[in-house]
């Protein structure tokens, strides 16, 4: 009798596994395959739409918007697992009042672009808004790193790649190992995770200066994985914890202000010896559209 318990229960274990197991990226990609759409963000007036290739073969849509500021900084903003890029327009209206360019970068799969959604497909389409960036001669000293919740995998692994001027992390994942971990403490088994995101073994090799904001009443990626990632970052390094704020309600608590505050304070850097590293990414060519795209956005400005 005991015998055939266990073995119904292992049966049972061994089911759960293998259901979790096959259906791990729908747990980890939430992604709203509709047509993102300028005009139903509000953004027809500053931003464009832009065309992009990747090293792969797929054609990307992100959305654009030159710098406006003397300084020419822009914010290369990897928004988190679920949603598009449209459903990002009220977290980037700030920087570009302030005359930052933005560059809200279109996921494979997410907000009506091709493709299915994987950690390595990820980094490609974020490698690919890079060239599009080196491409219209942006400069690595000019460019900010933005990643929100899954998206800081994203601009972690960029931060490693390149020497950009600064990084931004907004509520941090360790690693989806360990997200797995604090949520199916009984199957979550490294050696079977497709897609590690595994940033908090990635930080410490990273070497720019880092802001960090996280809610300390996070129910969706816990404030002691941001605090772990802080741990482990080099100087110079920001740390933000807000005691009343949550996943989801970081800009009602002054993430742009302290943002803004964090990139105003860097000092200007000379570009001579970083932009052979951002060239260096340019992978893909640069299709047709694109130079167009970018003149239309600059003539809107």
């Amino acid at each position: 009798m005991i015998g055939s318990i266990l073995a119904i229960v292992a049966l049972l274990y061994l089911g759960l596994l293998a259901l979790l197991f096959l259906g791990q990226r729908r747990l980890v990609f939430r992604p709203d395959i509709d047509r993102a759409d300028l005009a139903a963000a509000g953004l027809t007036e500053q931003m464009t739409e832009v065309a992009i290739a990747t090293s792969d073969g797929l054609t990307l849509h992100s959305w654009w918007a030159p710098a406006v500021r003397a300084d020419q900084r822009v914010i290369v903003y990897f928004h988190g697992n679920a949603g598009h890029r449209g459903s990002r327009a009220e977290r980037i209206r700030d920087y570009l009042a302030a005359g930052y360019g933005v560059l809200l970068v279109g996921y494979r799969g997410y907000g009506g672009n091709p493709g299915q959604p994987s950690e390595p497909g990820l980094y490609a389409d974020a490698r690919a808004n890079l060239a599009f960036l080196a491409a219209h001669n942006v400069r690595p000293e000019q460019i900010v790193l933005f990643g929100e919740s899954l998206g800081t995998a994203v601009a972690i692994e960029i931060a490693l790649e390149f020497p950009a001027l600064a990084l931004v992390l907004e509520a941090p994942l360790a690693s989806i190992v360990l997200s797995a971990r604090a949520r199916y403490p009984l199957f979550a088994f490294d050696f079977l995770v497709k897609d590690k995101f595994n940033s908090l073994g990635k930080i410490a090799r990273v070497r720019m200066p880092l802001l960090l904001v996280h809610g300390e009443l996070d129910r969706t990626t816990s404030v002691r994985f941001g605090r772990m990632l802080y741990a482990a970052a080099n100087e110079p390094k920001q740390g933000v914890f807000l005691s009343e704020a949550n996943h989801n309600n970081l800009m009602d608590h002054g993430l742009a202000r302290s943002t803004m505050e964090f990139i105003e304070a860097m000092p200007p850097r000379s570009g001579a010896e970083a932009q052979p590293a951002l060239r260096a990414l340019v992978t893909a060519p640069v299709m047709p559209s694109m130079a167009s795209a970018a003149r239309s956005g600059l003539e809107k400005q």
